[in-house]
């Protein structure tokens, strides 16, 4: 006959009428109380430690809870207790993917150029703020300036000068400040690359009007919204009051850990009094540069284009809103004389 240790009691009602009852996972002895069926394993120190849970306690009552919704950089916990049913987010120490706006860094020459740069920067001024197509634009250059050039051509030079015009936006923006800002806008509209959706994650600034970041991705979920965000707060700060976005559920975790100190504020319709009109106006210009180009062929080309457009947006194109100066004038941005005349852009007011 086996002998039960006199040390051995029941944790629920502390009976010692009990027999064995097998053996757990981990290979420790079981007992099963007789009177309350409690079943329990005194010698496993895993459950028999007191605030040792697999998932981290509630919160507000202080029970256990379970994993409702496991994302990539964050998990989703609920209260096991039904009364309570708290959920509550706990963020995971992952390093987060740069979004897409962070182009490869590539060399750069003018060899094997037959044209100047001026004819080149007028193509791209014609293609990026005249809403046209490759197409048209070299139609525009023999009636102006007769000179003939391919269709195919002038997308290589748009392909080639990307890659400058990131740089030199970085460059620029990385010396101002936008914290006392009062709101910044986050949305998200779709493109077709390939005849597939894609999702065109965006930031802007109320005030300036200026297009902080972009995020180019196959999914509309919270990692792309993690991206984009995470990359705004680290080259320009947190806004001073809120960050404004619609009613999506991927902006509620990025937004409360990246932006701590400002309000978050979901937004339903256009007749909110705090709306999301400002960046929602931006969609309809991207939109209206967008569609005659029937969709991108792939990815990194749809990504150099983009890239390329909020360039022209930020720097080159003037807007009325803003009193005929570009966002990166009303920002702040300095740069001389001669950069404006060799890059084309307006001129500092």
């Amino acid at each position: 006959m086996t002998i039960i240790p006199s040390n051995v009691v029941c944790p629920r009602c502390f009976s010692k009428v009990l027999h064995r009852f097998g053996k757990d996972k981990e290979g420790f002895q079981k007992y099963q109380c007789q009177q309350c069926k409690r079943q329990f394993a005194p010698d496993n120190p895993v459950t028999n430690s007191r605030g040792q849970r697999k998932y981290p306690d509630c919160p507000v009552c202080g029970k256990a809870t379970f994993l409702h919704h496991d994302h990539t950089y964050y998990s989703n916990f609920r209260c096991c207790d039904k009364r309570c049913n708290h959920s509550f987010r706990v963020p995971k120490l992952l390093d987060i993917e740069p979004p897409s706006s962070e182009l490869e860094p590539q060399t750069f020459s003018f060899k094997g150029m037959r044209h100047s740069l001026h004819i080149v920067l007028c193509a791209l001024n014609c293609y990026f703020c005249g809403n046209a197509t490759t197409r048209r634009v070299a139609q525009i250059l023999y009636m102006v300036h007769r000179i003939k050039v391919s269709h195919v051509t002038i997308s290589k030079w748009i392909k080639r000068f990307a890659p400058v015009f990131k740089t030199i936006s970085t460059d620029h923006l990385s010396a101002i400040n936008l914290c006392d800002s009062d709101e910044w806008h986050f949305d998200e509209t779709y493109v077709k690359i390939s005849g597939e959706d894609y999702y065109l994650w965006l930031a802007i600034d109320s005030e300036t009007r200026l297009v902080l970041d972009f995020n180019l991705s196959p999914n509309r979920d919270s990692a792309s919204a993690h991206s984009l965000l995470s990359n705004c707060r680290r080259n320009f700060g947190q806004p001073r009051s809120a960050v404004i976005s619609d009613r999506y559920y991927a902006y509620q975790q990025p937004a409360s850990l990246f932006f701590p100190d400002a309000e978050h504020i979901r937004v339903d319709d256009f007749s909110d009094l705090i709306n999301n009109n400002v960046i929602e106006a931006f969609n309809g210009q991207f939109k209206a540069w967008y569609k005659p180009k029937r969709g991108f062929n792939s990815f990194a080309s749809a990504n150099r284009l983009i890239a390329t457009y909020i360039f022209f947006y930020n720097f080159v194109r003037p807007h009325s809103s803003l009193n005929g100066l570009t966002p990166a004038q009303v920002a702040g941005v300095k740069y001389s004389e001669l950069e404006r005349l060799f890059w084309l852009l307006v001129p500092v007011a």
